[in-house]
């Protein structure tokens, strides 16, 4: 179970962060994603200078947190532009079911190797820390994450039984 909170951590911060980029970019065009996503660094990067004492280890922990990022990032992308073929496949009057489920099963399958992909690294990450560091680390995302959900994580992350990330 630790497994998943652990994980879902990491990933709620990086999609709470693409979140803020995602409505900052409707409503006021690409710097202020830019800007979205530099502060979601920063946050990330203040939670492991607080979590890791040791520089050189907090180095590589941020390295790896950046590299989750830009597959999220990256993941969120490629979702999009899936979701855009889907749109245009279903104008078209002639479109076949397989042309649906070519797309579909695309989408599913970039979602499989981002979780795969981040989960690897999560584990890269866990291998570096010690349990303490881990659970200082967590906890300083946890309220990063908070910072970034602009009122929409408090439910995320209290759960249905107001348990905390919902385990």
């Amino acid at each position: 179970m630790n497994l998943i909170k652990s994980f879902a951590v990491i990933a709620g911060l990086m999609l709470a962060t693409a979140g803020c980029s995602h409505h900052g970019m409707q409503h006021y065009g690409e710097g202020n994603r830019a800007a979205a996503s530099e502060r979601g660094k920063q946050a990330m990067a203040e939670a492991v200078q607080k979590a890791v004492p040791d520089p050189e280890k907090a180095k590589q922990v941020q390295a790896a947190i950046v590299e989750i990022m830009e597959e999220a990032r990256q993941s969120y992308k490629a979702g999009r532009e899936q979701h855009q073929k889907l749109y245009e496949l279903n104008a078209n009057y002639n479109a076949a079911p397989e042309e649906f489920t070519k797309i579909l099963d695309e989408l599913n399958n970039g979602r499989m190797r981002t979780g795969a992909k981040i989960l690897a690294i999560r584990f890269k990450i866990k291998e570096m820390l010690t349990a303490d560091e881990w659970k200082a680390l967590t906890d300083n995302l946890n309220a990063a994450r908070g910072r970034y959900t602009h009122g929409h994580g408090h439910e995320a992350m209290q759960g249905k039984e107001g348990k905390k990330d919902g385990y």
